[in-house]
């Protein structure tokens, strides 16, 4: 499965994508994560390619992906003829408000921003989604991204593993 996530630095995006690789190791399938940014970081242009797969991955670069977790309207706009029919767009309808034309490939929107404000989850709108995606492609075990979570967030930081976790099961029950 080739998944692309995009949106601006300091959303989070290679974050979650870590979470994903990581999941997928646990799962001991074969797995890239490729980060990619702009000069500024936060507030730049931000996206990562995260592959998982059963065979070796012939190139880390995900240019049509299964799965699109859009988090900004640049990135929605850059990205969403990209995804491959049948394949699946997971939205931030709280920061962007268009909706899709496509009718080859499915789309969901969260207001994950808004959720994430509203829950007490200030800055997990990228794990809500992720979330999202999780439900609604199976990419991996739910037990194995919770372990990918534990694994992501530094030692001195564990703290955030519990609302991280909230935040997964947050986007899954949408």
């Amino acid at each position: 499965m080739n998944i692309l996530l995009a949106g601006f630095g300091g959303q989070g995006v290679l974050f979650a994508g870590k979470i994903i690789a990581y999941a997928g190791l646990m799962e001991e399938q074969h797995v890239s994560w490729l980060p990619s940014y702009g000069p500024e970081m936060r507030g730049g242009t931000a996206n990562c390619s995260v592959c998982l797969s059963e065979q070796p991955i012939g190139s880390p670069l995900v240019l049509n992906p299964d799965v699109l977790i859009a988090m900004n309207l640049p990135s929605y706009d850059k990205f969403i003829d990209t995804v491959v029919p049948g394949g699946v767009a997971v939205i931030d309808s709280a920061l962007i408000e268009k909706k899709c034309e496509r009718t080859d490939i499915h789309c969901y929107y969260v207001p994950a921003t808004t959720l994430a404000d509203s829950e007490g989850l200030k800055g997990l709108s990228n794990i809500i989604l992720l979330g999202k995606a999780l439900q609604a492609t199976q990419f991996a075990a739910e037990e194995s991204v919770e372990k990918a979570i534990a694994k992501c967030i530094p030692p001195k930081k564990q703290h955030l593993a519990e609302p991280n976790i909230k935040a997964i099961k947050l986007g899954m029950s949408l």
